[in-house]
């Protein structure tokens, strides 16, 4: 019986740290690849509305464009009322400003939608990983020692 024992709490023990840990970071990352993206829309939409508010469609934009490893030139851009947006798999969109503004507002909707449901696999997965540790510490008769704040009464 104790053999039987031993070798279930050695199956959740793996299953735990092979699969769910492994589920756990790949979920995790996916949603931090996500933020960032959802910086670098914020960003671009903050500098397009810039440059409508600053007017230098007309007046043309003179500017530094990083070439790498931190070297930068001088760029003279005559005509800004155009920009080249990445929209997905290696594709670029000429959007005027305006249109522009409203791709930045709906893609930034579907990024946020993206990470809040990797937020919720996250919390699920969190929930298994507690769920398996709880079966282990009941299949191991084993009492909480530890008092975790979270499971004091409320009032």
């Amino acid at each position: 019986m104790e053999d039987n024992v031993s070798t279930k709490v050695t199956q959740y023990e793996k299953f735990v740290n092979e699969v769910l840990r492994k589920d756990l970071q790949k979920v995790l990352e996916s949603r931090d690849d996500i933020y960032k993206q959802l910086a670098d829309y914020l960003q671009l939409k903050t500098t397009v509305e810039k440059l409508q508010d600053a007017d230098v469609i007309k007046d043309g934009l003179k500017t530094k464009i990083d070439l790498g490893c931190n070297f930068y030139v001088q760029a003279n851009i005559p005509d800004a009322s155009r920009i080249y947006i990445l929209v997905g798999f290696g594709f670029f969109v000429e959007f005027t400003l305006p249109e522009a503004l409203k791709f930045i507002d709906k893609k930034v909707q579907q990024l946020t939608s993206q990470s809040e449901k990797l937020s919720k696999d996250s919390a699920q997965i969190k929930a298994n990983i507690k769920l398996v540790y709880e079966g282990l510490r009941e299949l191991q008769n084993l009492q909480k020692d530890v008092v975790d704040e979270r499971d004091r009464p409320v009032w």
